[in-house]
């Protein structure tokens, strides 16, 4: 059974969905906490969503400096697989860990919806149980989940493969390109906006074809890490 990291910053909302999440998958979720610089020998970490910190100063700027990330940050360079969920991705771009940054979304209103994504990129260790080209259902709420980043960059995402995730139909924030989810070149951190902790149970899901919150299409995420600390 894999051991998932959690972290829980200041002003996280879904740590414990995430951990549930992690659960469900076949996982054994640990609780890590912000202040403390030990990953416990955890096998994955999943930066969850909210408002660390209160997004002062910017959604993620403060989450970077605190001593678990020093951590994060090294064992990702050592190849550790690691999903920032909404503020865990503005988190993962504040701490250079995936380039680009996260701005106000262009219509500057909060979003709450259910959002389609085509899977882009099913080589992660966050994606390998979707298929290329696939499109899934995820709930999205966020109020800076534009994607920003310079041409040159986000042409090599382009290039490389190193777009996850595209939103299908309107996209909700005004991102670059539709980008909903990009990964680093090793293919271990992944950063998106939606949240597929919260599309992982029957019954609490976004409607799906079996009929309304029938969704699950958020569960892969946490099952293909597992696969991948086995493979």
């Amino acid at each position: 059974m894999g051991r998932i990291g959690v972290v829980t910053f200041p002003g996280t909302l879904d740590d414990r969905d995430a951990a549930r999440a992690v659960r469900l998958a076949g996982g054994e979720p640990v609780a890590l906490w912000h202040a403390d610089a030990d990953l416990k020998g955890v096998d994955a970490v999943v930066l969850p969503g909210g408002f660390s910190y209160g997004d002062y100063l910017r959604a993620g700027a403060i989450s970077r400096f605190a001593p678990v990330m020093g951590e994060i940050v090294d064992a990702a360079g050592r190849g550790l697989p690691v999903l920032g969920i909404c503020n865990g991705f503005q988190v993962l771009t504040e701490a250079h860990l995936l380039p680009g940054s996260m701005i106000k979304n262009d219509h500057l209103h909060f979003v709450c919806r259910e959002q389609v994504l085509a899977v882009e990129n099913a080589d992660t260790a966050w994606t390998r149980a979707y298929a290329p080209g696939e499109r899934i259902t995820i709930p999205l709420k966020n109020q800076d989940g534009q994607y920003v980043a310079d041409e040159r960059t986000l042409d090599e995402l382009e290039g490389e493969g190193r777009v996850v995730f595209r939103y299908v139909g309107q996209n909700p924030n005004g991102s670059r390109r539709d980008i909903a989810g990009i990964t680093n070149a090793a293919g271990n951190v992944v950063g998106l906006m939606p949240h597929p902790e919260h599309a992982v149970e029957a019954g609490f899901g976004p409607d799906g074809p079996a009929g309304p919150r029938s969704g699950t299409d958020g569960l892969r995420f946490f099952t293909s890490v597992l696969q991948a600390l086995v493979s």
